[in-house]
């Protein structure tokens, strides 16, 4: 017997957000975590709507402890959040105790076309920016010479 996929329901938050962003078929990209090893995907994705629940002992007495949003980039000390408010948050990890899926928007990295496409042109484009600055700069083509 087939497993039933189960139909992802928004909260009331996300769906404004989810139409701006074209209304993207949600089932097509959400997690696989049964089955094959080499089929499964899960885990936090550029574009995700995450609800994120933050340690209140670094909050200002009285602020609501959680952040909605779309998860812009997520780095090594960081999370980036376009906010149900309409801006741009900075939320440092090391004040997360929670977050939680709301729902994904994109595919998994490695099955993300358009993300991988994107990343290759951004390495170009920077590649060609250094080559540009380094020919620019004042005695960076003797750097071959002695003495």
């Amino acid at each position: 017997m087939a497993k039933k996929k189960q139909k992802i329901e928004l909260p009331d938050w996300a769906e404004p957000m989810w139409k701006e962003m074209g209304s993207p078929k949600l089932e097509a990209v959400a997690d696989v975590v049964h089955g094959d090893l080499l089929k499964r995907r899960h885990g936090l994705r550029r574009d995700d709507l995450v609800e994120i629940l933050m340690d209140a002992r670094s909050l200002i007495e009285g602020h609501d402890p959680w952040i909605r949003g779309r998860l812009l980039s997520s780095g090594k000390t960081s999370l980036e959040l376009l906010g149900e408010d309409g801006r741009i948050h900075f939320v440092a990890r090391d004040i997360i105790a929670r977050i939680v899926l709301a729902a994904h928007t994109r595919p998994a990295y490695i099955d993300d076309k358009d993300l991988l496409a994107f990343e290759r042109a951004d390495m170009k484009r920077r590649s060609n920016l250094h080559e540009k600055v380094e020919k620019e700069s004042k005695g960076s083509d003797d750097s071959h010479l002695w003495g």
